[in-house]
This record gives C-alpha cells, structure tokens and sequence, in this order.
C-alpha cells in the first residue's frame, strides 16, 4: 500500500498545479478580453458585397423587455438580411408582439412561422425547422429572444465570418444589458467574471466554448452535418452543432462584441435554476466536469490550494487563502470592467456583494444539478443520458 504521507503529497501537488494553472487562465482571458472585445467594426465599403443573413428568432410567451429587444433586429446596420420569427402556438402572445412590429416596420423583410416541427426533443430546434429550411441566405443567425442586438452587431459578426474561409461559426460571449435590482447585478457580476473568464480563455485555447443565444453560422457547413434537425436529440444543441463542425475541419470564433441579454423578468431563483440547467448539461456530455468544475471557483480551488501550500510549503493557509481571494476579486473586477467597456452600473460595494453572492453560491449550484438530474426548460422536464441525449418526461405539444 501507498503510505499516506505520499497520499496526502500527491493531493497537496495536485491543489497547487491546478491552483497555477487556474490563476494562469485567470491572467490569459484578461489579456485576451482587452485585445478581443470592442474592436472598432470596419464601416467601410467591401469589396464584395456582405452576403445575406437569415436571422432565426424562436420564441415563447412574452416578457417586459421582448418588443424592445426584437425591435433592435428591425434597425439593424447591415445591407441584406430577413427575420424569421418562429412561435409553436398561434396563441402565443409574442405573435401579436411580432405583428405588431411586422406592420411598424414593412420595408424589412421579414416572417412569422407558427407551430414549428418536431425532428426530436429539443423545443428550441423544434420551433425554428420550417424557419430554417424557409431561410433564403447562405448565413444563419440564431439569435434567444431575450436578446438585445447593438445596431453594429450583426456587422461585426459578418465581418469575423468573413475574415477566413473556414469559419463556420461566429458566436457571441453571453453578456447582460444594464438593470436595476438585485437579480441584474447577480446576473452581469456571473456573466462579466466567471462565465467571461472561461469563455475568453476557452476561446484563446482553441476549445468549443459555444454559446447559441446569438450564433452565426454558414448554411453550408451545417447542411453538411445535417441542418439543425441533426441535433435535435440534445438539449445542448449549441454544443454539439460546434462539435459537428469542428470535426469537419471549419472553425469558431468569437465576435467582438457580446452578446446582451436583456429578459425583463429577472430573479435570483431562475438565475440559479439557468446555472444549474447548464452544470446538468454540462455533467451529462463530460461527466468529468462534476470533479473539475469546482476547481474552477474562487473559494474552493482557495481553499485547496491553501491546505497544499501549508503542507508543501509551510505557509500559513488563512493568510494564503485571504490573499488569494482578494487577487482574484480585484482581477475579476477588471475583467468585468473590459467586458463592461466602460464604467459598471454599480458601486465597488455592491460589486463585492455580488461577487461574494455569485461564489458562494457556485459550490451550492453544482450540488443541486448533481442531486437533482432532471432538466426543467419552461413547462417541460427532460432526462439527460451520458453523452448529452435527451429524453423528454412529459411531452406537451404535437406537431
């Protein structure tokens, strides 16, 4: 047998290397952030003209926010595109939101599709199928509806798609839009920190990190795997379509300017019950994130990395890890202010309550999505197989 001094030195090595290799990562997406996001979008005239785009809008009920958002892909700063809203049930209330816009604004082209297409359990692919097979331009853009588009946005996107032949996706990093309460700042503090920090760096490295809540892809790349009806076994489709591409030799980027979400019913609870739908999701395609990901966060990976130092360096651990806390508070402070591009809507004070709120409560999300397997997305429970399938509990529509 190992005696357990050998033991208890392979776990304190293990602590330290993963505690080097977070602050590494911490370090390359600050960097990267500052070199990546806002680069001024190139306005002049191309040589070629841009190609069109079809913008696919699924949605679902209606929040404060969802005509404010869709009326920004109405004003959009780019030459030739089409918007095709796609709702299951025409008694949704967003398709008199939809009209409404349709009649405001006659000189952009645009459709409403009702009662989508099932080709598997995923009700996002569902809904947007007769869009997407309706769709007239070689890019696709699906875009959430609670999402707010900058007028420039879409021309950043076209332009990252265009700067080589082989990317296939161009994906927005998932941001939030300025918001009075509690809910919002939880949500921009999660977003501009911990999720910036692994997007940005995922990004550098060269790994899928794709986020489909505002995704451009080219139509021929994703017929070539089968359109999105491919996917529409997983619940993380996003994942699994950049997946199918990559293997195909096309590429991902990320758009210099981020995604901004802007639902107009935000809460602390629906932010943890997103958080932990997505570690569901995550744990069921990598099984092996359940042990990685909490060496991913602040107070753990501290903690570990304290009780290492201690044995393997004699340090003192409650100095080590109040040290590393405040390093790493201050750098997520200037991540979120490069992710923010400017001053935040908040106070230093209010920063440090949500950022203390936001770890905190990591440990505690990951321990509700490992308890607690099944995925609830709306009205619908699913179950999730090794490997990302989906089985739906309590199937509600027919198409």
């Amino acid at each position: 047998m190992i005696p357990m001094v050998y033991t208890v030195y392979g776990f304190a090595v293990f602590f330290l290397v993963a505690w080097v290799c977070l602050w590494l990562i911490h370090i390359m997406a600050l960097s990267y952030s500052k070199w990546k996001l806002y680069r001024t979008v190139d306005r002049s005239p191309p040589e070629l003209p841009y190609p069109g785009v079809s913008i696919l809008k699924p949605l679902t009920g209606v929040d404060p926010n969802l005509e404010s958002n869709l009326e920004t892909f109405f004003t959009l700063d780019y030459p030739t595109y089409e918007l095709l809203f796609c709702v299951e049930d025409e008694r949704d209330e967003a398709v008199k939101v939809v009209n409404g816009l349709l009649h405001k604004y006659p000189e952009v082209e645009a459709r409403l599709f009702v009662g989508g297409s099932r080709v598997g359990v995923n009700p996002k692919i569902n809904n947007m199928q007769p869009a997407y097979l309706s769709a007239r331009h070689p890019l696709v853009l699906v875009s959430d509806s609670g999402i707010r588009m900058r007028e420039d946005a879409l021309l950043d996107m076209v332009q990252q798609m265009q700067s080589r032949e082989d990317v296939g996706i161009v994906h927005q990093m998932p941001f939030a839009c300025d918001a009075e309460g509690f809910a919002a700042l939880y949500e921009k503090v999660y977003f501009g920190t911990t999720q910036a920090r692994l997007y940005l760096s995922a990004d550098f490295l060269g790994i899928n990190c794709h986020v489909g809540m505002s995704s451009l892809v080219r139509r021929v790349a994703l017929d070539e795997v089968g359109g999105i009806a491919a996917f529409g076994e997983y619940l993380a489709e996003d994942y699994f379509m950049a997946k199918a591409l990559v293997e195909r030799g096309w590429r991902l980027r990320v758009a210099s300017l981020p995604a901004l979400q802007n639902c107009g019913t935000r809460s602390v609870g629906g932010m943890q019950a997103r958080l932990a739908r997505w570690a569901r999701l995550r744990i069921a395609m990598l099984p092996a994130t359940a042990l990685l990901e909490p060496l991913s966060e602040c107070l753990p990976l501290g903690a570990g990395a304290a009780w290492a130092a201690g044995v393997l360096l004699s340090a003192e651990p409650l100095p080590f890890f109040l040290v590393h806390v405040l390093a790493w508070f201050l750098l997520d402070w200037l991540l979120l202010r490069t992710v923010q591009n400017g001053s935040l809507p908040f106070t230093k004070v209010q920063f440090l309550v949500g950022w203390v709120w936001s770890e905190a409560c990591a440990p505690l999300v990951l321990a509700t999505a490992l308890l607690r397997p099944e995925i609830e997305w709306r009205t619908r429970s699913y179950r999730l197989e090794w490997g990302g399938r989906a089985h739906e509990l309590k199937p509600k529509l027919k198409f």
